[in-house]
């Protein structure tokens, strides 16, 4: 179901916030029973509808917006990044005693059991529809939404009726009177989001290309080829110790030393 269209065209953002003024509190209702935390829910919600607004152009034309921006917000209620989220943190469980039984039944579920349920059960979709959203085939979404319900019964008989439990859903989804923000505020945190987003691009890719230029200028030109392993050179005699001189070596060696500066064939400076 889409907000009402008038006879008057509407603007991208007068438009984004009809559509957010019309889907986003019961949205926000459906995503708690998915994640059992209020503030997780909200943020979801509101997380999905930043996209929405960062894609308006494919949102507006989807032959379902609101479709479109409740799969977008299950998706990230149900991300397993979500658990690193700052706001998960444990809700105080609902006042009514059957309430809190119907709450923890539905948390108890696996999360593909558990958004199946909720989109036949709760929201009013058909199986086909609900199979489209969860990404499944039809006999796969079949499978899990008679699981579901067999689960809940198990914990809760009395919910074995499909009827009452489509009505204790819709009972407890409205328990509390979650609220989103204003359609101006998530569209301004989306802007400010991809203006953010954009720079840190731009700061990347200024990195990436300095470092490559710095990587050119000072990367080597040539190829010097690695000098080769050392080898043992093979062939050369041992060098030998002097052993003691002989009475002829010791002779000439004293010959020598008494000529070394008188000798005839060396040449002296005349003075003058």
């Amino acid at each position: 179901m889409t907000p009402r269209q008038t006879d008057v065209a509407l603007t991208p953002a007068q438009a984004f916030d009809a559509l957010y003024e019309f889907c986003a509190p019961a949205l926000v209702r459906q995503t708690y029973l998915l994640t059992g935390r209020r503030e997780s829910a909200r943020a979801a919600v509101e997380r999905a509808f930043e996209l929405a607004w960062q894609r308006w152009p494919e949102v507006a034309r989807d032959r379902d917006p609101a479709g479109w921006v409740r799969a977008t917000a299950y998706e990230c209620a149900l991300s397993p990044w979500h658990r690193f989220h700052p706001l998960r943190r444990p809700d105080p469980p609902p006042a009514d005693a059957k309430d809190r039984e119907l709450l923890d039944a539905l948390l108890r579920l696996p999360p593909p059991y558990r958004r199946t349920l909720l989109l036949y059960d709760g929201v009013g979709l058909d199986l086909p529809e609900t199979a489209a959203e969860t990404e499944a085939s039809t006999p796969a979404a079949a499978r899990r939404l008679t699981r579901a319900r067999a689960a809940v019964a198990e914990r809760i008989p009395e919910l074995a009726d499909c009827r009452l439990l489509h009505r204790r859903l819709a009972e407890l989804a409205s328990t509390d009177r979650l609220r989103a923000a204003r359609p101006t505020v998530v569209r301004s945190l989306g802007e400010r989001r991809v203006r953010l987003w954009t720079r840190a691009a731009i700061a990347l890719t200024a990195s990436v290309v300095g470092a490559t230029a710095l990587t050119l200028r000072t990367a080597p030109t040539h190829f010097d080829k690695p000098p080769g392993p050392a080898q043992a050179v093979r062939g050369v005699p041992p060098r030998a110790a002097l052993g003691p001189l002989s009475a002829k070596e010791l002779a000439l060696r004293a010959k020598l030393r008494q000529e070394s500066a008188h000798g005839p064939e060396r040449l002296l400076p005349v003075p003058g």
